[in-house]
């Protein structure tokens, strides 16, 4: 699991290289008994790279400009919910589509964040290779390094492509996942308020 700090250490890298992302599209048509010459394939592996450095951007978001002092000084201390957080993201395994809904809840301790940073934070970690269970720990974690409240807690809905089109081929299968710390994990009744508002 990436600390906040290691988060950090690679903000500023952008490990991406279009030109072997590329090369590797143009074998992948090869390899199926394509023409990657073909007037509907030739632009293909460019539209695949440039696809792939926005779907992939999380491994070089910045955290410091992602909360960008977007810390404000509130005298509240109930429970802040953001439910129904879109999300797509790329699964590691099959390397297919996967996505949903983020519910993400804190309490705050005399500080809340700026509404629009919690989708953004969802963003940085959907933006990658992921699985959906490492995910959410990823969420409440930076969550909770990065503006210390009482407990955060956050719940993940996801369908995933590569159970849907391949493999069992369940279309309506869901994928529910969550993390609970500090509060949301100590206190049962504090659980249940989160659980009954994203019901």
């Amino acid at each position: 699991m990436e600390t906040t700090d290691q988060l950090k250490s690679n903000k500023t890298e952008k490990p991406i290289n279009k030109k072997k992302i590329m090369k590797a599209v143009g074998l992948i048509l090869e390899g199926i008994g394509e023409d990657p010459a073909r007037e509907g394939l030739i632009k293909t592996p460019g539209r695949v790279a440039n696809a792939y450095e926005e779907i992939l951007s999380g491994y070089w978001t910045d955290p410091d400009t992602l909360i960008n002092s977007a810390l404000f000084t509130v005298d509240y201390d109930e429970m802040v919910v953001v439910k129904d957080i879109e999300f797509y993201s790329l699964c590691e395994h099959h390397m297919l589509p996967f996505f949903g809904k983020v519910h993400v809840a804190y309490l705050p301790r005399n500080k809340v964040l700026g509404l629009s940073k919690i989708p953004r934070i969802v963003d940085m970690f959907a933006h990658r290779l992921q699985v959906q269970e490492r995910m959410t720990q990823q969420i409440a974690e930076f969550i909770q390094d990065s503006i210390n409240p009482l407990g955060v807690g956050v719940i993940i809905e996801g369908q995933h492509l590569c159970m849907m089109m391949r493999g069992i081929k369940k279309e309506q299968a869901k994928m529910t996942t969550s993390a609970m710390l500090g509060g949301f994990r100590n206190r049962l009744e504090t659980r249940m308020e989160f659980l009954n508002m994203v019901d």
